[in-house]
């Protein structure tokens, strides 16, 4: 436990502090209104694209920063819009997709953008993208034709570790590789982007030392923010790497574990 309170709390969302039913509790939600009242600043990073936003905004009173696409997009939630994005350009998307398709075939790939997403047809699209609006299925050129925030490729049955280790070695001179979830999904952002680049960007800003952050996550992609910042958490259904890298863990998600140390650092 920190020796004093914490001047920013970072949290991922998914598999963190958002349920496996997809919602976020009454007491999660108290707990994090709380960091606020006491003082600190509260930042939500996540991998998610800013269009997946809009339910976490209404749950925190749509106040707030959040750091989205794994640290390439900074997201308004008072205004849910986005004030910074860091891009990857289209030749380096094009190049990491070649070498890409050369290690698997079977890989078939998206690009998100700060206001929407393409896909090849073969891209499996997950709940959230299937129902999202903004999304259209593109062929050759077009997939690689603008700046995006985020390239994903989708392996139908590869594990995830395995994927992101083979990809690391392909491309990982032109865009850094990570994933987090347990299917063959893997996320890329600028090279250097990370949710780690963009927190420490925002603290340097704010005048907040490492070592006066706390970080929940739960999966690889949390891994840069968690060994950034000065005390870490992972709950407990964290990925095996979080729960080795932490500083202390928690309950798991479904049992309100971030909820329960923010009501240890900011006791009513």
């Amino acid at each position: 436990m920190p020796v004093t309170k914490p001047r920013l709390v970072a949290t991922d969302l998914d598999g963190t502090i958002v349920r496996s039913d997809g919602t976020v509790s009454d007491r999660t939600v108290a707990a994090l209104a709380r960091v606020e009242e006491c003082g600190a600043a509260l930042v939500m990073v996540t991998g998610r694209p800013p269009r997946w936003m809009a339910e976490i905004a209404a749950a925190v009173g749509h106040h707030g920063v959040a750091i989205c696409a794994n640290g390439a997009v900074r997201y308004d939630l008072r205004t849910e819009t986005v004030l910074h994005a860091d891009l990857i350009e289209p030749e380096v998307i094009a190049r990491a997709v070649e070498r890409l398709r050369g290690i698997d075939p079977e890989l078939r790939f998206a690009v998100e953008y700060p206001d929407g997403f393409v896909f090849e047809a073969r891209y499996n699209l997950g709940r959230w993208d299937a129902e999202a609006l903004g999304g259209r299925p593109v062929d050759g050129e077009a997939l690689t034709g603008r700046p995006g925030t985020k390239l994903l490729a989708f392996h139908p049955s590869a594990d995830p570790d395995d994927l992101a280790e083979r990809a690391g070695k392909a491309v990982g001179d032109l865009v850094t590789v990570t994933h987090s979830s347990g299917r063959g999904l893997l996320e890329m952002s600028a090279h250097g982007v990370t949710k780690a680049s963009a927190l420490a960007a925002f603290c340097a800003e704010q005048r907040i030392a490492p070592a006066e952050v706390v970080a929940f996550g739960d999966m690889p992609n949390d891994l840069p923010m968690l060994t950034w910042a000065g005390t870490s958490y992972g709950v407990a259904n964290a990925h095996p790497l979080v729960l080795s890298a932490v500083t202390g863990t928690t309950l798991r998600n479904d049992d309100d574990g971030v909820a329960q140390v923010l009501e240890r650092l900011f006791p009513a």
